[in-house]
């Protein structure tokens, strides 16, 4: 639990913590608070709660809280996720932390569903850790990916997110541990992507052997020299190349022209529609493009390797995720930290009292988080 219950003096609003002081002093009395978000989110709320309940055990104070969604349901933008009711001296100094463990996970949760419900086809990998601040945040969004997977599993049958990158999170997806292969560092230690390869599988025989390719800027080469030197391991499926080519260059084999004859072989529609820019850049730019990644598979197939995954990292937000799904981009997996929270303003949950012993009192213009009387 963090922080702990002693602890919650150092980290609250200084604010909140004063108030409780003066409730202490000038007499208790039991309210109700509204917990709502500005845009809509699903609702990831179980870290925040789990740790609200724990706190209240320790204080031993009679704490309320009133769910009024399932875990991964939809929330509209004002309405009332949860309410909150108890002492006032035990709830007002614990809003700061409640709201940090609730106002990013949900925002999280709902890009991660976005992302699994455009794309059903592909299987996700959490590979947010890194990007995070701090392992509590990346247990957050760990547990938010979780979330927005599995409603996408239920409503669109998708793959949804298959593992994460840490062991520490993995049993959010039900693994023992997390799932990756090796970092391009691996590849600049081995001196080749094919030894790299071979280290790897030496090392790991039982696990699936997916290679990074880009270190050379031989993509397609690399990726061809992998697959003949694992002859029995190419057509089993457990065998994959990873696209992670950066923004400053094009895949082996592209460049602008190159890349709108790709597309014009596979999705002739998608480069007759208009396109912002950004779309036009994931579609024939450099990186990871959807003419990359098509111009990959046709390259695998060519040279008999239709079994051997491709997987896809390197920027792929919510947006760019809709991109690929439109064009219909042949992905196997794709690696992601990028349903995280792109603009943080939004993640800001706000937590109002709306009823002082029964009474309901609210500031002016919050009048919509008092309970319906229908």
């Amino acid at each position: 639990m963090t922080p702990t219950n002693a602890e919650v003096a150092r980290y609250t609003d200084k604010y909140f913590d004063k108030t409780r002081r003066i409730v202490e002093r000038f007499g208790d009395c039991r309210v109700t608070y509204a917990v709502f978000m500005r845009r809509p989110v699903l609702c990831t709320h179980r870290l925040a709660v789990d740790w609200l309940r724990e706190v209240a055990a320790e204080r031993a104070a009679d704490i309320t809280i009133e769910e009024r969604f399932p875990e991964g349901g939809w929330v509209g933008a004002g309405e009332p996720m949860l309410y909150l009711h108890g002492p006032f001296r035990h709830l007002v100094d614990l809003e700061t932390m409640f709201l940090q463990k609730l106002g990013p996970a949900c925002v999280a949760a709902f890009n991660a569903w976005t992302m699994c419900t455009d794309l059903p086809y592909v299987g996700f990998l959490a590979m947010d850790a890194r990007h995070c601040a701090g392992a509590e945040m990346a247990e957050m969004m760990a547990y938010a990916a979780s979330v927005g997977s599995a409603r996408a599993r239920r409503e669109s049958a998708a793959k949804g997110f298959i593992g994460n990158a840490t062991d520490a999170t993995a049993h959010f997806f039900g693994q023992s541990h997390g799932l990756g292969t090796m970092p391009h560092a691996l590849i600049g230690y081995a001196r080749s992507t094919v030894e790299a390869a071979r280290m790897f599988h030496a090392t790991f025989p039982d696990d699936p052997l997916y290679v990074l390719v880009d270190y050379f800027g031989r993509e397609i080469s690399d990726a061809l020299d992998v697959c003949a030197a694992f002859p029995d391991l190419a057509p089993t499926g457990r065998l994959g190349v990873r696209l992670d080519t950066h923004g400053g260059r094009f895949v082996e084999q592209l460049d602008t022209a190159k890349s709108y004859a790709v597309l014009d072989r596979h999705v002739p529609e998608a480069i007759r529609t208009y396109r912002t820019h950004d779309e036009l850049r994931w579609l024939t730019g450099t990186g990871v493009s959807a003419a990359a990644i098509y111009h990959m598979r046709e390259s695998l197939d060519a040279a008999g390797f239709p079994e051997v995954k491709i997987i896809a990292s390197s920027g792929f937000s919510p947006s760019k995720c809709k991109l690929m799904a439109s064009v219909r981009a042949p992905i196997d997996v794709i690696g992601t930290g990028s349903y995280l929270p792109e603009i943080w303003g939004e993640t800001y949950a706000t937590a109002d009292v709306i009823a002082y012993d029964g009474e309901p009192r609210v500031k002016l213009g919050r009048e919509f988080l008092l309970p319906s009387t229908d």
